[in-house]
């Protein structure tokens, strides 16, 4: 499989170039110059009796990396990435009701969906690393999340350091202390005093220099990176092909950076039946205000209860973008520079109509959070986070336009986010036994102004002393 970027003035690469680079160099975003093709019926005749996650895993994920890994060791880095998980399926689903379906994606060690995506980079970040002889830095971004995700599956490991940027004051503190608490010697935290827009801004201003990100060899975790949005897609399959044996559903996705939702749409261009996607967004509504009017206008952004949320410009809608507009690079190149310059980009009346018949998007308020939280909370016996609670009263309003299951994504286990989960139902949910001495364990992180000369030179004072 050869890769495209998205601004169209890049050479095709391969799945190796694409892993360990990030960011293509003129800016843009790395996707598969074609989608491979499967169907339910055939994965499951494939499959047969070995129909696991792990099995379902390699099969889709193996034409995307075909030319840097044969399917045998591909198939061993998917096991080891997935032997910590607590939850046996990996992605185990909770029924709500006769149309309503929650899969749960935050088994694995962060206790967040990011873990799924990020264990498997980590392995393959080490094994092509391994075969191109190469170190890199890792720069990433994280809205809370990702971070802790991100830096679980890289510590410790041989040629990679990886420096994580946090917005300051502006994560939960399990987030906060599940990034600070870990003390590898190739692991750096970087307190930003800002929002995750100017951390993701910082990074991209480090990438787009080309002397530093070339002399410190720098690669990304978060989604920009194509390999995260990769694994990803295989949940999409694994969730529907649980639900129903091959008819159509819905999904419905709370909705920040837009990396989880377009795994998703990338499955459906792999041939997975899907009716429509919900886009799921708190008061930070800059992709709601999209999929309505087909603008998107830049405001300021306002802390919620879903904190990984609060974002005004999500990455991973550029891969949408490209898609929409017939993989004309030119095109989104004149968009994304019209968003940084004017504040907004807009798509004609035409385009949005053709967006609409496969997107819905909805609104939630914080109080419509806490509401839902406490509704599964008395109705179902069952605890959800925040942002799987914008998800769900997202979900619930589409209900009655489609007749279709609807699989809502729990992106987070309410563990992280307690004081949100306690305010709306009165129960304090308790950290899982690898995890109950977070807050006794010492933090280690720096906090620096949203500047990126002096973020840079802290990067490299560090490497100079490793």
């Amino acid at each position: 499989m050869r890769y495209v970027s998205t601004r169209g003035k890049s050479p095709e690469v391969s799945f190796q170039q694409v892993l360990l680079r990030g960011l293509a160099p003129d800016g843009g975003l790395y996707l598969p110059i074609e989608w491979p093709q499967f169907t339910v019926k055939e994965l499951r005749a494939v499959l047969g009796d070995d129909f696991r996650y792990q099995a379902l895993a390699t099969e889709i994920i193996y034409p995307f990396v075909k030319d840097s890994l044969d399917k045998d060791e591909l198939s061993e880095l998917v096991h080891r990435s997935y032997g910590s998980f607590s939850a046996q399926d990996i992605v185990p689903m909770k029924r709500i009701d006769s149309k309503l379906w929650i899969a749960e994606l935050y088994h694995g060690p962060t206790l967040a969906f990011k873990d799924i995506a990020l264990q498997l980079v980590g392995e393959l970040f080490e094994n092509q690393l391994q075969k191109s002889s190469e170190n890199i830095t890792i720069v990433g971004a994280t809205s809370g999340d990702t971070g802790s995700a991100a830096i679980e599956a890289c510590r410790d490991r041989e040629g990679m350091e990886i420096f994580i940027l946090h917005p300051h004051g502006r994560t939960s503190e399990v987030q906060r202390r599940q990034m600070t608490s870990i003390h590898s010697k190739n692991v750096f935290n970087i307190a930003i005093e800002g929002t995750f827009d100017d951390c993701q801004d910082l990074v991209k201003g480090m990438f787009a220099d080309v002397d530093f990100s070339t002399r410190i060899n720098m690669s990304a975790i978060n989604s920009i990176n194509w390999a995260r949005v990769m694994a990803q897609i295989v949940y999409y399959w694994w969730t529907s092909m649980q639900t129903t044996e091959s008819g159509t559903v819905n999904f419905c996705v709370p909705s920040g950076n837009f990396g989880n939702i377009f795994a998703g749409f990338g499955a459906h261009n792999m041939g997975l039946p899907v009716e429509n996607f919900i886009v799921a967004s708190n008061r930070n509504d800059v992709l709601d205000r999209f999929f309505r009017n087909g603008e998107m206008e830049l405001r300021e952004v306002a802390p919620t209860y879903s904190p990984s949320m609060d974002i005004q410009v999500s990455s991973n809608f550029e891969r949408l973008l490209f898609e929409v507009f017939k993989r004309d690079g030119r095109l989104v190149e004149e968009a994304f520079k019209t968003l940084r310059s004017e504040g907004s980009l807009s798509v004609s009346a035409d385009t949005l109509s053709e967006i609409q018949k496969k997107w819905a998007s909805y609104k939630v308020t914080d109080q419509e959070t806490l509401q839902m939280i406490e509704k599964i909370s008395d109705e179902c016996n069952y605890l959800i986070d925040p942002h799987t609670a914008v998800g769900v009263q997202a979900a619930e309003r589409y209900m009655d336009v489609s007749q279709a299951p609807i699989i809502s994504l729990a992106t987070a286990h309410p563990s992280k986010f307690p004081d949100a989960v306690k305010e709306a139902s009165g129960i304090s949910p308790s950290l899982p036994g690898h995890l109950q001495d977070l807050y006794e364990r010492k933090e280690s992180y720096e906090i620096l102004p949203n500047e990126e000369s002096i973020v840079k030179n802290f990067i490299l004072d560090q490497m100079r002393d490793q």
